[in-house]
């Protein structure tokens, strides 16, 4: 067993090295940078109109539309069930780890990404409501996979790429992952064993997921703004506990991002390089911008037009990187113990357990704080990439109740398995699992920028003759 895990390892960095490679992060961030021009700097340009037509209508009145399936959600329940996937460990124990691996750095590129990954978003929710299938019941369904196949004229091999590598990470990124973050979390703050932590998370969300999108998205609209508000709330007492030590952080961050330092003999700027590499990758991981994940909960929305449901994308990027990963980002740094922190075998700390460490710094109350917010972040996105893998596989199966059923059980035996299994090699096989999926989607979204750029000026001009 312990020669195939060392096998698996090395198999999967080598892959690793090549989906996050150089190539891999001018496609993610070129792609991002592309439709940024192409739509004017829609996520700057129209930033008010995104923000009065996005949270803005959470306090309006919704009419309902008596002819819509009571199988689809409302917008907001999408968002919610897209952020429930987005908003998780990767705010909390990716952020953290990015800083380790790629020094504070990593930070700038992840803001950097995000800004550009902001119209990749929005690119990839228009699509998909734009190319979404209508089930014989009235039920919304879509993705990267049916614009792949419906948008492209030779995209179907695409789409069942996309389909696969999504089906596979979602055991990954949206099951053993988080389960394993929830089980350190639990067994330092309860002393809970990891395989009593797995099946209890296993029981939770085999409750959810077996009423599908409906029942999941009505968890997750509660769920999500009381998990954002909490974690928000906790560490902005912090940071303004700390408020002198902000202008320090904020010019390491800066600084490293552009440092020239040669590691070990090797090539000018190779820390630039690494925190690039570190940065883009933990800030997909969070915010999935380019992964073509979270367009297929917004295609499930009873939202007819486009544009009003991509432009939740913008704020989602923005509310998931911008505002939760730059509040774990800034206490990590100020608390001082990145790259220095380790455990009892002398390892360094690093995921939730540094994201802790840092939050104890302040307070008793920090690591517990924590430990309780990574609980509720991995689960919210453990039921999000639930639906994901189960429309992955249903596309693949052309929607055969056994085979998506067959997911459903499997995918909540692995939270089990993912509870106790290595952290450091979940998180490695779900960022190669992360890059290949996103692939497929990528090249579909410069593709397809012609249908974005003219479904987007359509939309704005229809809404400048009605004024």
């Amino acid at each position: 067993m312990e020669s195939f895990l060392k096998t698996l390892e090395e198999v999967n960095s080598a892959a690793n090295g090549i989906v996050w490679g150089p190539y891999m992060l001018l496609l993610l961030v070129g792609t991002g940078i592309y439709l940024t021009i192409r739509t004017g700097f829609f996520q700057l340009s129209k930033f008010g109109y995104v923000w009065k037509h996005t949270i803005g209508t959470l306090f309006k009145k919704q009419q309902c539309d008596p002819n819509e399936s009571v199988a689809n959600v409302t917008p907001f329940q999408a968002v919610s069930t897209a952020l429930a996937s987005t908003v998780g460990v990767g705010n909390i124990a990716g952020v953290a780890t990015a800083i380790v691996s790629g020094g504070p750095g990593a930070v700038f590129w992840m803001w950097f990404s995000a800004f550009f990954g902001m119209c990749t978003k929005y690119a990839e929710i228009l699509l998909a409501v734009k190319y979404r299938q209508v089930s014989a019941i009235g039920q919304h369904f879509g993705g990267p996979m049916y614009y792949l196949e419906k948008g492209l004229k030779h995209g179907k091999p695409l789409a069942v790429l996309f389909a696969l590598f999504g089906g596979l990470a979602a055991f990954g990124i949206g099951n053993m992952t988080q389960a394993r973050e929830i089980s350190v979390a639990m067994d330092s703050l309860l002393g809970i064993p990891a395989f009593v932590t797995g099946l209890i998370l296993a029981a939770i969300t085999a409750l959810v997921i077996i009423g599908g999108i409906k029942r999941i998205s009505h968890v997750t609209e509660i769920l999500v703004p009381f998990m954002a508000i909490f974690y928000l709330i906790g560490g902005l007492i912090i940071i303004i506990a700390n408020i002198a030590k902000i202008p320090a952080c904020f010019g390491l961050i800066f600084s490293s991002a552009f440092s020239m330092e040669a590691v070990g003999g090797g090539i000018l700027g190779y820390m630039i390089m690494r925190a690039m590499r570190y940065g883009f990758a933990r800030g997909v991981f969070s915010n999935e911008a380019g992964l073509g994940s979270a367009p297929i909960a917004h295609a499930a929305s009873r939202t007819k037009e486009p544009v009003q449901q991509a432009m939740w994308g913008v704020f989602e990027v923005f509310i998931d990187t911008i505002i939760i990963c730059s509040i774990t980002a800034i206490i990590v740094i100020i608390s001082g113990q990145a790259g220095v922190a380790v455990d009892a075998e002398g390892e360094l700390l690093t995921g939730g357990a540094l994201t802790a460490l840092a939050f104890s710094q302040i307070g008793s109350w920090g690591a517990p704080f924590v430990r309780i917010a990574i609980f509720f972040f991995a689960l919210s996105t453990i039921l999000g990439w639930s639906y994901y893998g189960e429309r992955c596989w249903g596309y693949l199966s052309n929607n055969n109740p056994v085979v998506i059923w067959g997911f459903k059980l499997i995918f909540v035996v692995f939270i089990v398995f993912g509870s106790m299994g290595s952290l450091t090699m979940m998180w490695d096989i779900a960022d190669t699992l992360n890059g290949m999926m996103a692939i497929p989607n990528l090249i579909g979204l410069i593709a397809l920028s012609g249908v974005v750029i003219k479904t987007t000026k359509e939309y704005f001009a229809n809404i400048d003759k009605s004024m």
